[in-house]
């Protein structure tokens, strides 16, 4: 009867635990390549409250979306065939937990390689894993960054 006891203590901790809260650290990058205007367009989702402890503002104050610009231009750089591309902000949205960014660059003819330096939420959560997906020209690939893994490159 005492080992019942021990037993089934054991199990309904074991059950508790498995309920915890756990934080997920990610953040999720789109990259699609417009043939008709040669541009690399970028739509980033991240966690509103994980962006805004990590820049230190509320997102509700007016500061916030030009925090967030300087943010990603500060931790995420990309490379087309070897040569740094010069990243432009086009916007940003709150939307209850998700902040979704938008970027873009322009003079993309064709490309060989795309390598990416994404530090993105890297410094402030230990655990974060930022994924990027790409599509260009029919093509699909997908890079993950993680502290250690900070630049990934494809080819196309």
């Amino acid at each position: 009867m005492k080992k019942l006891f021990y037993i089934s203590g054991f199990l309904t901790l074991f059950m508790l635990m498995s309920f915890m809260y756990v934080d997920f650290f990610s953040s999720m990058t789109k990259v699609d390549y417009i043939d008709g205007s040669k541009t690399l367009k970028f739509t980033t989702k991240m966690n509103t409250s994980h962006i805004s402890d990590a820049i230190k503002i509320n997102p509700n104050t007016a500061g916030f979306e030009a925090e967030v610009k300087k943010y990603v231009n500060n931790n995420f750089d990309v490379y087309v065939n070897g040569s740094p591309k010069t990243m432009t902000f086009t916007g940003s949205q709150v939307s209850g937990e998700t902040v979704w960014v938008y970027f873009e660059t322009s003079g993309v003819s064709d490309i060989s390689t795309l390598k990416i330096k994404n530090t993105i939420l890297l410094s402030a959560f230990p655990k974060q894993i930022n994924l990027v997906n790409i599509a260009y020209k029919g093509s699909q690939k997908t890079m993950n960054f993680q502290r250690g893994k900070e630049v990934n490159e494809v080819s196309f």
